[in-house]
């Protein structure tokens, strides 16, 4: 050990009692918070310690996808890393039953301290978001704001940490969610790379093909139907009514007839390039990669059982009051729960899985095997 060094301890190492001093309020005196005061500053700060946490997985995983070569080698960690997040939001969502020990009166004791402060400007929160890779135009409204960001500045307007670190964030590109989006998009798909001659005809082919064995599945699925139950010709009717339209919803977003036109090839091959690794993740070079789609939709799903956590918890302790900040409470929140989607391809591909004796053959699979050497 070096001879200007001394011994490591425990609370110099975590700063104890640096932590243990930040509790204090807005007043600067915690003696004077009372129980529930403490524990709901407590909560929140460790919010944002698991955040702190999740940024950094988040940032991990997304510098491994934006290489244009990825290692094979690396996707285990990057499944490690996302599911470290998905697990970081089930232990957020899991600390607001302490959350919920504290009675409406106790909290109403001490809410007019809060305003107009609100759970919004948390800027780390904000980040993941960014990060992850919701577009602006998702965004609902918050109260009065006319943009997330003006709800980050300071007093009269003025620029503050909070502004500058999602500043900081919004240029530092690409997204997980674009650089995860581009890495698929090179998916070999029936032995053909993006961007080799030929390969818009086997995308396109797959395509077909998949959605051919759909149609023919459908037609089995509604003839055991009629054959095991009795129902009348209106209920036949629309029953092939809403398959059909289960077809026709499956082919425009396989074609990506909503897409413009200058996007729509590599928007096409990012939907079969998930589609053909979904239904042929048995295979050795297509294994990690579903493992890849499984733990976005695991980690996506538990930001947003979050978000509905947290708006229960709202509502159980304040009910559907205005918020601090002046947006609409629990409405505001459970409205995020809902749009905040951001893997909505990889979701999307679930809707369209089919058996797998109908999906279409694999064509050129010794290039999906196992490489010796």
């Amino acid at each position: 050990m070096p001879a200007d060094r001394r011994p490591t301890t425990y609370w110099d190492y975590i700063q104890v009692e640096q932590l243990l001093g930040l509790q204090a309020g807005r007043d600067g005196d915690e003696s004077a918070l009372s129980n529930d005061e403490v524990r709901f500053i407590v909560i929140h700060q460790v919010d944002e310690l698991w955040m702190k946490l999740v940024l950094r997985e988040l940032t991990s995983a997304r510098d491994l996808f934006r290489q244009e070569n990825v290692p094979e080698t690396a996707l285990a960690e990057a499944c490690a890393s996302l599911r470290r997040v998905a697990m970081t939001f089930e232990l957020m969502a899991d600390q607001f039953r302490l959350m919920e020990t504290m009675r409406t009166r106790a909290y109403l004791e001490f809410r007019d301290k809060l305003s107009p402060a609100s759970g919004f400007q948390s800027a780390q929160m904000r980040e993941i978001e960014i990060l992850m890779g919701l577009e602006h135009d998702q965004r609902i409204a918050f109260g009065h704001e006319d943009s997330y960001l003006r709800a980050l500045r300071g007093p009269g307007g003025a620029s503050s940490p909070a502004l500058e670190r999602v500043e900081r964030r919004l240029a530092d590109r690409p997204s997980l969610k674009e650089a995860i989006y581009a890495w698929l998009i090179r998916t070999p798909i029936q032995g053909s790379r993006s961007g080799t001659p030929g390969d818009e005809e086997v995308v396109d082919r797959f395509v077909e093909s998949f959605l051919e064995r759909q149609a023919a599945g459908q037609e089995a699925r509604i003839a055991a139907v009629l054959a095991d139950q009795a129902i009348t010709e209106a209920d036949e009717t629309r029953l092939r009514e809403r398959y059909a339209a289960e077809l026709r919803s499956a082919r425009s977003y396989l074609t990506a007839e909503e897409i413009e036109e200058d996007e729509r090839r590599s928007r096409c091959r990012l939907r079969a390039a998930i589609l053909f690794i979904e239904s042929h993740r048995e295979l050795p070079l297509l294994s990690w990669p579903g493992e890849v789609l499984d733990a976005l939709i695991a980690c996506e799903q538990a930001s947003i059982v979050f978000r509905q956590r947290h708006a229960r918890m709202v509502e159980r302790v304040i009910g559907r009051r205005v918020g601090t900040g002046g947006s609409d409470g629990v409405d505001y929140l459970d409205r995020t729960a809902l749009a905040y989607r951001v893997f909505r391809e990889i979701w999307a591909a679930r809707t369209l899985l089919l058996r797998s004796e109908l999906d279409p053959p694999v064509e050129h699979a010794d290039f999906y095997g196992l490489r010796s050497g």
